[in-house]
């Protein structure tokens, strides 16, 4: 078998950047191809599904990095909290270089994405504040209360990613790191 020559992780990563910016429904076969460095045969060849298919490897691919750099390391007590909190909060500021990126969950959830891919953004959304809510809970809050806390963060870090690109500014969206941070302490 010949190697590949776009890595899957770099093909991912391309198709990642339209459908954050296009969502699903306006994300074309031809930037999806110009983005991932594959003609769109190739493409079809790894996504027999065609964009379908292609949405739903971002969103895996996408929870698997939640998982790795939000989740296992919230819940992680083999590690202090501070350097939990410090380790998201630079995970999620990577993930969304700076403030300058839209969240892939928002994308996915226009449109007709919210129908085909529900399920999906739901659970990553769900790895997400879970990991928050047990972060909260491990730092002596009631459950009731690391729920809230959880739920506000993630609403707090859409909403100034949206505040952010509307502005053309990502102060809103460094207020709300420091913001979570000291919710946390």
């Amino acid at each position: 078998m010949r190697p590949q020559k776009v890595q899957d992780e770099q093909m991912l990563n391309g198709l990642m950047s339209v459908m954050r910016s296009k969502g699903y429904d306006g994300a074309s076969l031809k930037e999806l191809s110009e983005a991932t460095g594959l003609k769109k045969a190739s493409l079809y060849h790894r996504f027999e599904g065609g964009k379908k298919d292609m949405a739903s490897a971002v969103l895996t691919y996408l929870e698997s990095m939640v998982e790795r750099s939000i989740y296992k390391v919230l819940v992680d007590e083999n590690i202090s909290h501070s350097e939990r909190l410090d380790t998201v909060l630079s995970s999620i500021n990577d993930m969304y270089k700076g403030g300058l990126e839209t969240c892939m969950y928002r994308s996915l959830s226009l449109d007709s994405g919210i129908s085909l891919f529900g399920d999906q953004i739901k659970q990553g959304i769900d790895l997400w504040i879970n990991g928050f809510i047990s972060f909260g809970m491990d730092k002596g809050m009631s459950k009731k209360e690391a729920t809230q806390k959880a739920n506000q963060t993630f609403i707090d870090i859409q909403g100034s990613l949206v505040l952010s690109k509307s502005i053309g500014s990502t102060q809103p969206f460094m207020n709300i790191l420091n913001n979570i941070r000291i919710r946390y302490q």
